[in-house]
């Protein structure tokens, strides 16, 4: 136990010297979207989605936040099913015109391996309707093949990648050759929490409206207004 505590702290450390130009950069990107009424719209599958969640409806985090629910690529349909379905070739085609993009928006798509069609795809979706494209991967996964008809990875499609740096395999503990203790959940729900920090901070220096959430557990909120100004296209 006291090792993964460890081994985490090492990546956050790694992580936060090495990527934090690239998060405010992107951070930039995203404050500029905002501004003209863009909205950020995650989407993951499998376990991906858990982080697609992360930033949604929550205390101190940032309201024009949206996950793009797919039930089919969902855990909780089927852990095998949405696995073998992140993986099939324009499985994702099919649900193209659910997909709600505005051109001011901001698409980050979230794959630790950036190998399979589906994330790939989303990507593809979401720069054509003029969207900002940007990745949640693991850069250590970019020798293995895409899984995608047109043989190219996540990061050859979108505009910009948080790398996690999350080792190939997920676990960052052995046994006997045995990979164990994963660590993507946790390296990127810390980026992506930091990304949202950066773009709040952002906005502040600007002068602008915040657009966070209060906790309604704490006293009282300017959280309906919030709502009532994002609940257009993002439900609530």
């Amino acid at each position: 136990m006291t090792t993964y505590f460890q081994q985490v702290n090492h990546y956050i450390t790694m992580i936060a010297q090495q990527e934090s130009e690239q998060i405010t950069h992107i951070a930039q990107q995203i404050v500029k979207r905002l501004a003209h009424g863009g909205i950020i719209q995650l989407f993951g599958s499998g376990h991906s989605m858990l982080l697609a969640q992360e930033g949604y409806y929550r205390a101190g985090g940032l309201v024009p936040v949206k996950p793009i629910h797919i039930e089919s690529l969902m855990l909780h349909h089927g852990a095998r099913q949405s696995s073998q379905n992140e993986k099939t070739a324009d499985f994702l085609a099919a649900y193209k015109n659910e997909l709600q993009f505005d051109a001011q928006d901001v698409c980050i798509i979230i794959s630790t391996s950036a190998s399979n069609p589906v994330p790939i795809d989303m990507a593809v979706y979401a720069k054509e309707a003029g969207a900002l494209t940007i990745s949640l991967q693991s850069l250590a996964y970019q020798h293995q093949p895409s899984r995608h008809p047109s043989g190219k990875r996540l990061e050859h499609i979108v505009d910009a990648v948080l790398n996690t740096h999350v080792p190939v395999g997920d676990g960052i503990l052995s046994i006997d050759q045995l990979q164990y203790a994963p660590v993507s959940t946790v390296l990127g729900a810390t980026i992506l929490q930091a990304l949202f920090a950066e773009i709040i901070e952002l906005m502040h220096k600007q002068d602008a409206s915040l657009p966070v959430f209060g906790s309604s557990n704490v006293g009282k909120t300017d959280n309906d207004v919030l709502i009532e100004q994002y609940g257009r296209r993002i439900h609530f």
